[in-house]
């Protein structure tokens, strides 16, 4: 039974972040930026999938201002996929923005254009779960790695927000 949980502790965000993204290179590389950001996720809430003591996926938010937190890092072991887990962390990111009272939840992910196929079912996933795709940008990363920026809204946005 796939549970999800919210972890806290620093070198097992560390570990969790190495053994699943090593694991997916057609995802994830070069080794350096693995290392990288396993660094960066120690400091933000980083939400993980684990099979009995086996994590098999995470989720890692980054709080961009009071009213948008990104996925900044997503991913779930091969042999794990299309069983629903990506979907189980998704929603674990959507109640993480709602009890702390974002109204919008971005990606970043690579654009068609790019013309990739590891990424299709990337950017069909992101769909699924609500994601719109607004704009393409080829300045994030370089030009022929165009990131498609994506939305969800979480809650409406009132007047009395601003």
């Amino acid at each position: 039974m796939i549970a999800i949980k919210t972890v806290e502790n620093k070198d097992e965000k560390t570990r969790i972040t190495l053994e699943v993204m090593n694991a997916l290179p057609e995802w994830f590389s070069p080794p350096k930026d693995i290392v990288n950001k396993s660094v960066i996720h120690r400091e933000y809430p980083f939400i993980a999938a684990f099979d009995g003591s086996k994590a098999v996926g995470f989720a890692v938010l980054k709080i961009h201002n009071e009213y948008t937190a990104d996925v900044y890092n997503f991913g779930v072991l091969k042999e794990y996929h299309r069983m629903g887990i990506g979907h189980l962390l998704m929603d674990a990111c959507v109640e993480f923005c709602k009890e702390n009272n974002y109204k919008f939840l971005t990606v970043k992910t690579l654009d068609e254009s790019a013309i990739y196929e590891p990424y299709n079912g990337t950017r069909a996933f992101y769909r699924k779960e609500g994601f719109y795709p607004l704009e393409v940008f080829t300045c994030v990363w370089d030009e022929e790695n165009p990131c498609l920026f994506m939305v969800k809204v979480i809650s409406e946005v009132m007047t009395s927000d601003y």
